[in-house]
């Protein structure tokens, strides 16, 4: 998927500002990852990312990797989730609607869904439990289908 220019220049200008609030330096390396990432479309894990880089001829090490997702997680701008596995996966974050996850336990595809039901629940439970939800996780763990699933084990 190509780049979004209005969308990039937008979470760029949200980095700038986190990397300037945090007296951070403003590396080219920080800013090729950042815009690598929101060329990509779905979830990712940081090896893929950094192999993606490398294909790509940029000189960036894993260590850099590793350390300007954290800074893109801490500023909102990329989300890290858990599914299960000892993998962190990643995926863009601003822009993005609100989503929740559906998990093959065979062949670990991620499937994103959206249910408006979700957010009633959310908004009743704010509402009977007197608290404000700033975030919420669903994940579903399934087994495809035979004939859809892309690595059945045997």
């Amino acid at each position: 998927m190509a780049l979004n220019l209005k969308q990039y220049e937008a979470v760029r200008q949200i980095f700038t500002s986190y990397l300037e609030q945090k007296a951070l330096r403003k590396t080219s390396e920080r800013y090729i990852i950042l815009e690598e990432i929101y060329s990509l479309q779905g979830h990712f894990d940081v090896e893929s990312l950094y192999v993606h880089l490398k294909n790509k001829n940029y000189r960036v090490s894993r260590a850099t990797v590793y350390n300007t997702l954290d800074l893109l997680v801490e500023c909102d701008l990329v989300s890290k989730h858990q599914f299960g596995k000892n993998i962190a996966q990643y995926e863009k974050s601003h822009g993005s609607k609100q989503h929740d996850h559906l998990i093959c336990t065979d062949c670990s595809k991620v499937l994103e869904f959206c249910d408006p039901r979700i957010q009633n629940i959310q908004n009743t439970v704010e509402e009977l439990l007197h608290f404000n939800v700033v975030h919420h996780s669903l994940i579903l763990y399934a087994s495809c289908k035979k004939e859809n699933c892309e690595n059945k084990r045997v």
